[in-house]
């Protein structure tokens, strides 16, 4: 509009003023409606990018769990925190052990055939007319026999024990005749069919084979004789209560540890008021070297309620998962005392999977921290023979500045909070004063690998079995896998000890006696039950590399 066009009255003029205030008004609310809304399309936006790359995450993460578990490996991005120096002396450490003393290469021996087992010798010779000298048409006399062997397979035996007991009579007669029986030592189950021997196996092969009776069933068929799967139930719930005490003095052993290692995984759990099932949980209790026992227990949920029950009368420290339900049982983090309650101590295995996830969305940062958790390992193989005091003096000496210095770079970085690298992040942080604590003390672990391991029998035997009938099942089904996992950490043979020990428990042993069947106690006084694939497996996984 030109201002020759604008009207000379003054009326007129505060009401173009007024329509063009009014206009401009409009306008200004029209844009402040188009940029909330372009916030929140641009909010939009960004939540469907960060789910989208969640999805793919989770995509990635099935994809690998279909192909097989495979070991987390190191990026080769991740050597710039090692020195040239260093590198070449890891490479000739390697060159070294993979040569014997003379320089060359070593061979895997193969280990022999045991003496022990019984042999059956076949002789093949030559017909008569097939052993003529080929030069002189001689007949050749045998010089030598050549061997070689094999390894065959008898199925394993049944036997039927049969209890006769004398009855004594007096030659005299009397008005009144007396007989007098020998007396039956007692049993493990009393008037049971299934000797020691038996509930060994069917224990063993529930609990240590993860064979369900079913299955059970199927094998004693085989041998010509039906023993029904109710049955197979009814004798692992005898042995269960016969062996309660026994367990329940482990338990008490595990408590006056130093150390405990825990850790729990979910069962299917027969609800009979849903007519269908719901999730209960086992959680494993590992004790120290001086109480080398494992304790199970069965709990319906995973409530607190369940290790603050067990670990009532508890004072150490506590290796765990970062599950919330132990805060409530832990001592404030700045108490450091064990005697005065139960300290936290975390696993750096649980940390170092959430910066393993996020190395392919930020892998500058995530190979960061991987390499130097690799480092920290590095220093706990090489003092793994070593003395706890010496461990803890190169814990201090060499972990230390590298956790100062981690700590330090933690504390400088800021990540979106639900990206995966923001995730690992927020764990480190929130667990970073248990993660540090493994420093101050020798006889802690750098991580809960040992109760890990605990909780793959409970994982494997519920792909078999698949569900817990009910509590008391499930209880005694903690007691039975105590006593077989006891024996794996103390490299007894499983079926001998339980064989041994359903015969002395059926006289109901106390005090002293009863601490004389703990399988580390037991195994002292029975030296050839030690069980050598147990213990060759456990230096298989003590020399192979961490990462």
């Amino acid at each position: 509009m030109d201002a020759n066009d604008l009207p000379t009255d003054v009326e007129e003029l505060k009401k173009l003023l007024f329509q063009t205030q009014s206009s401009l008004a409009q306008t200004q609310q029209q844009v402040a409606t188009l940029s909330s809304t372009v916030d929140a399309l641009s909010t939009t936006v960004d939540d469907q990018a960060q789910k989208l790359i969640a999805k793919e995450q989770q995509i990635i993460e099935l994809l690998k769990s279909l192909r097989g578990k495979q070991r987390e490996r190191i990026d080769p991005d991740q050597l710039v925190l090692f020195e040239i120096g260093e590198l070449e002396s890891l490479i000739e450490e390697q060159l070294e052990e993979s040569r014997s003393p003379s320089g060359k290469r070593r061979k895997r021996s193969r280990r022999l055939i045991p003496d022990g087992l019984p042999k059956e010798i076949i002789e093949h010779e030559l017909p008569l007319a097939e052993r003529h000298c080929p030069l002189d048409g001689k007949v050749m006399p045998r010089i030598r026999w050549e061997e070689s062997k094999q390894l065959d397979y008898i199925p394993a035996q049944m036997k039927v024990i049969i209890h006769s007991r004398a009855v004594y009579a007096c030659p005299e007669k009397h008005d009144e005749a007396k007989l007098v029986t020998a007396p039956k030592p007692p049993q493990p189950i009393e008037k049971g069919l299934a000797a020691a021997g038996l509930l060994a196996q069917v224990v063993v092969s529930k609990f240590g084979d993860h064979l369900p009776a079913y299955r059970q069933e199927d094998i004693f068929s085989r041998h010509g004789i039906e023993i029904r799967r109710s049955t197979i139930y009814g004798w692992l719930s005898g042995v269960a209560d016969l062996c309660q005490p026994l367990v329940e003095l482990m338990k008490q052993e595990v408590l006056r540890s130093k150390v405990i290692h825990t850790d729990d995984t979910q069962v299917k759990l027969i609800d009979l008021e849903s007519r269908g099932t719901k999730l209960a949980r086992f959680w494993g209790y590992l004790g120290d070297a001086h109480h080398p026992y494992a304790v199970y227990d069965f709990t319906e949920d995973r409530s607190r309620d369940g290790p603050e029950a067990f670990l009532d009368e508890y004072h150490g420290y506590l290796q765990a998962d970062a599950y919330g339900g132990y805060d409530g049982i832990y001592l404030d983090s700045d108490q450091a005392d064990p005697g005065s309650g139960i300290i936290e101590v975390a696993c750096w295995t649980h940390c170092r999977r959430y910066w393993h996830k996020a190395r392919e969305s930020s892998p500058a940062a995530a190979h960061h921290v991987l390499a130097v958790v690799t480092r920290l390992y590095e220093i706990e193989t090489a003092t793994a023979d070593e003395s706890p005091e010496v461990r803890q003096a190169m814990r201090v000496e060499h972990a230390a500045p590298l956790l100062a210095e981690l700590g330090k770079w933690l504390s400088d970085q800021a990540f979106l909070p639900k990206s995966l690298i923001g995730k690992a992040a927020t764990y480190t942080r929130n667990q970073w004063k248990a993660l540090n604590r493994y420093v101050e003390d020798g006889d802690l672990s750098i991580d809960n690998n040992f109760a890990e391991r605990a909780m793959r029998p409970i994982a494997i035997g519920r792909k078999n079995w698949l569900f817990v009938g009910s509590r008391i099942a499930g209880e005694r089904a903690a007691v039975l896998t105590s006593l077989v996992a006891s024996c794996k950490n103390n490299l007894v043979e499983p079926w001998a000890y339980l064989r041994d020990l359903f015969g002395q428990m059926a006289f109901r042993p106390t005090g002293d006696h009863l601490k004389e069947l703990l399988p580390d106690r037991w195994l002292a006084k029975n030296p050839e039950h030690r069980w050598e694939i147990a213990e060759r497996r456990r230096e298989e996984r003590n020399t192979k590399a961490y990462l």
